[in-house]
């Protein structure tokens, strides 16, 4: 199935928390700061119903995406107020994929846990939350894997200023 059959099924199916897709689309010549959009379409959902989407995408016949194969955090911009939060799915059954995307707001960067629906959500989503703050309700087991545990600030977020030190050790 395609994207628009994946797109339809979905809305067929009533999948809770569809907020909208972005679709693939050239730059604008007549607009210098649009640059357009290459990579896969993906759907947007909305943050709270994430975990009902993701059992409807799981549990659905047609659908069947059995494998989470990827979640990460995205800081699109320093000025910008959200982080997005990307998911990729697989079905081994159906040969076919599904990307998805999550707005967080960065001033409460918090969503429900993926992990009741994926286990492979956990460690994707420890990162997450390491480099970019954002906090998954419910989360089984939310240390850190990468940092210690008294790094101050998340790395990846645009706005993160480096430390000159840490410890006494030189991180210049």
């Amino acid at each position: 199935m395609d994207f628009q059959g994946i797109h339809d099924r979905l809305r067929a199916i009533q999948a809770p928390g569809i907020v909208g897709v972005d679709l693939p689309r050239p730059a604008n010549p007549a607009d210098k700061k649009d640059k357009g959009r290459a990579g896969d379409p993906f759907v947007i959902v909305e943050a709270t119903r994430i975990v009902d989407f993701l059992e409807t995408c799981r549990d659905d016949v047609r659908l069947r995406f059995e494998l989470l194969i990827d979640l990460c955090g995205t800081d699109p911009a320093k000025d910008d107020a959200n982080l997005w939060v990307g998911y990729n799915l697989l079905s081994v059954a159906h040969r076919h994929r599904l990307s998805l995307k999550v707005l967080v707001p960065k001033a409460k960067a918090e969503l429900p846990s993926a992990t009741p629906i994926y286990r492979a959500a956990q460690w994707h989503e420890r990162e997450a939350g390491e480099m970019y703050g954002i906090t998954f309700l419910d989360h089984p087991d939310p240390r850190n894997i990468l940092l210690p545990d008294d790094w101050v600030g998340f790395p990846l977020r645009k706005d993160y200023e480096f430390p000159k030190e840490y410890h006494g050790i030189s991180c210049e």
